[in-house]
């Protein structure tokens, strides 16, 4: 079973760089066939985006966060900033960009495994200067800070990103989404990332030298074996995320199962932005990789029991009790 983590957090902070939404969402009864109308229910408007979904649950948690990113100029920059805003996040290196702010429709079935349409908009507005800016800051930022980065922003932001991390020695959350952007170079600069299978398979088929065909990578031990093959590429470690729950840790210092817990799937949405923002809050905290990835597997199954994803998050205590109902195994 997982160890207790140290309360007392280093003075680090988590900076949190990537995609900002503004999330529109309802529940429909299935996916629509092609021309159809498909009438919806519960609508609602949400703050969303990876980046910002791991800076909220993150300071939800208690640690000190940082946003990066850009939105617009538009109305829909408040819809996306506000819970942030309210949470406690550090928004003072959020640019705000000519244009409208990045969008994402989203619709969830019966099921609760969500479909999204991704309008990325201001996402993808860097300059120059911005990037300049960013390092600066990385440069500044308290020691023992951790990145997290997604890839829903433009490549060149996330690789000067990286680099100015690992130049300060800080540790990088890498959640390769969309994996067509993760590169060997990225993956030789991060400490941590957090594929689930299909983009694993995507990320391996790339980039292996003589090696082309999907492989299948379903249960601990295919992914183990893909966690490997990551480390091979340059990657320190992998979080394997696995379809039917539960992941599998693949580091230097050997290989874990965590195991999952039955939960009622409402909606998905966010799940692997709670598995990103849980794991690095828990690493700020000094616990060991193994541990963290407890938390990390228990936030992910608890943020799919309710609607949204900001709004679904659970809070420190209902963390801890469910990481305590985990199963933690050497494989």
């Amino acid at each position: 079973m997982p160890v207790a983590a140290d309360d007392k957090q280093s003075q680090g902070v988590i900076l949190a760089l990537g995609s900002i939404n503004a999330d529109f969402q309802l529940r429909v009864e299935r996916r629509p066939q092609i021309s159809e109308t498909l009438t919806g229910r519960d609508f609602a408007r949400f703050g969303g985006g990876k980046a910002a979904n791991v800076a909220f649950f993150a300071r939800h948690l208690g640690a000190e966060v940082r946003l990066f990113g850009c939105v617009g100029d538009d109305d829909l920059a408040e819809q996306a900033l506000k819970p942030l805003r309210k949470k406690g996040v550090d928004l003072s290196t959020v640019h705000r960009v000519p244009g409208d702010t990045g969008v994402a429709m989203i619709t969830v079935p019966p099921d609760g495994n969500k479909g999204i349409v991704l309008a990325a908009n201001a996402n993808h507005c860097w300059d120059e200067s911005m990037i300049g800016q960013l390092e600066e800051n990385f440069a500044a930022a308290p020691d023992g800070s951790i990145l997290v980065v997604d890839c829903e922003v433009p490549a060149e932001v996330v690789a000067r990103a990286v680099a100015a991390a690992r130049e300060r020695d800080f540790p990088v959350i890498l959640d390769p989404s969309p994996a067509d952007q993760v590169s060997q170079e990225l993956l030789c600069h991060a400490s941590v990332i957090t594929p689930n299978a299909s983009e694993a398979r995507q990320i391996l088929d790339a980039l292996r030298e003589g090696q082309s065909g999907s492989r299948e990578l379903e249960g601990p031990d295919a992914a183990r074996q893909a966690g490997q093959d990551l480390r091979q590429l340059g990657v320190d470690a992998a979080c394997m995320k696995l379809p039917e729950g539960g992941c599998v840790l693949v580091s230097d210092e050997g290989s874990w199962h965590v195991g999952s817990f039955s939960v009622e799937v409402v909606d998905t949405t966010g799940a692997g932005d709670a598995f990103a923002g849980a794991l690095a809050v828990a690493l700020l905290k000094g616990m060991s990789l193994p541990d963290a990835s407890c938390r990390a597997v228990a936030a992910s199954h608890l943020s799919i029991s309710g609607y949204g994803s900001q709004t679904a998050l659970p809070d420190a205590d209902q963390l801890e009790q469910a990481t305590r109902r985990l199963s933690l195994a050497p494989l």
